[in-house]
């Protein structure tokens, strides 16, 4: 598995969450309903997006949560479902991911790769968001690739 280890740069992100048995469907809707009459979506690397499970999965309840961020200005307003926060930014350990047929396994297999990796490596896992960012989500879903963020420290 190839890791990079990458600084993010604090940041101000418009927030969106959702809470379903297809959060991450359902919260990317809603972002890009509201991101795309703003042309926010026009360039991923003015506006990165990121997302993470809020809650996450469990085996007792087939629901669970899904917050999407998106860096914005210091212009964009808080509306109707949208938060805008203010993200610290950090260290972080990153590795690539198909989200269907990856051959290093499934989303949560690799999720766990990566830290072992931390474990393995000079780095501590820091307490804060694992993120996901994702490269390109107008691509049908079955070729969804993302980077996984874990979230480290020196």
């Amino acid at each position: 598995m190839k890791v990079n280890i990458v600084q993010l740069a604090p940041m101000h992100v418009a927030s969106i969450h959702a809470f379903s048995e297809t959060p991450e469907r359902d919260a990317w809707e809603k972002l890009r309903a509201w991101a795309k009459p703003q042309r926010l979506l026009e360039d991923i690397n003015l506006h990165p997006i990121f997302g993470f499970n809020s809650p996450s999965p469990s085996k007792d309840r087939k629901e669970y949560g899904y917050e999407f961020w998106i860096g914005v200005g210091p212009e964009i307003q808080a509306e109707n479902e949208i938060v805008i926060k203010d993200f610290a930014g950090g260290l972080y350990a990153v590795t690539t991911c198909k989200l269907i047929g990856d051959p290093e396994g499934t989303i949560q297999e690799i999720w766990m790769k990566l830290w072992h990796w931390v474990q393995a490596s000079r780095y501590q896992w820091r307490k804060t968001h694992e993120l996901e960012k994702p490269h390109d989500l107008s691509a049908p879903e079955p070729d969804w690739v993302v980077d996984l963020y874990l979230p480290i420290a020196e």
